[in-house]
């Protein structure tokens, strides 16, 4: 099923197998379908401009896509930022997106997901969504591995939590 480290697979057949997980991975960040479908997309034109410069010697196939798909995610957050503190400081009022449903998720774990923060989100979504290993979505966060678990532990401690709540 996964492509083998160390060999050199074709950017199609990377595109094919990691599409969905980049794109649930981009839609558990933002929230909101169209920004992930546009950020997968951008996600996916970035990695196919740097395919040649891809080393599977360095990192698998999903933890380089997942890099690529965090920047554009954090590139597009920095941007909304800046639009956001434009329009707030000449209009005053900004309108509010639809909350995305994952599918297939339980009320309560969908209301409690939406509860957490974007980093506790980020981190559930590279090791339990993309099953990324704990160096591979270090590497992604660009924090230490041992950062990385304490963070999904206390992620998943809150999701439990939560969930909990909202199931009463």
């Amino acid at each position: 099923m996964g492509v083998r480290t160390g060999a050199r697979p074709s950017f199609a057949a990377i595109a094919e197998e990691h599409l969905d997980a980049v794109y649930r991975y981009l839609l558990l960040m933002t929230r909101n379908r169209t920004v992930a479908e546009d950020l997968t997309s951008d996600t996916f034109e970035k990695a196919f401009r740097s395919w040649r410069r891809f080393d599977p010697r360095r990192s698998a196939p999903r933890t380089w896509l997942c890099h690529i798909a965090r920047n554009a995610a954090l590139d597009h957050f920095r941007s909304e930022e800046r639009r956001h503190r434009r329009e707030t400081s000449y209009a005053g009022d900004v309108p509010t997106s639809d909350e995305p449903s994952l599918g297939g998720l339980s009320a309560p774990l969908e209301t409690a997901l939406a509860e957490l923060s974007a980093g506790e989100r980020e981190v559930l979504a590279l090791r339990v969504l993309l099953e990324l290993d704990g160096r591979a979505a270090a590497r992604v966060l660009g924090i230490s591995p041992t950062a990385c678990s304490t963070r999904l532990a206390r992620a998943l401690q809150k999701l439990e939590e939560k969930v909990r709540d909202h199931g009463r």
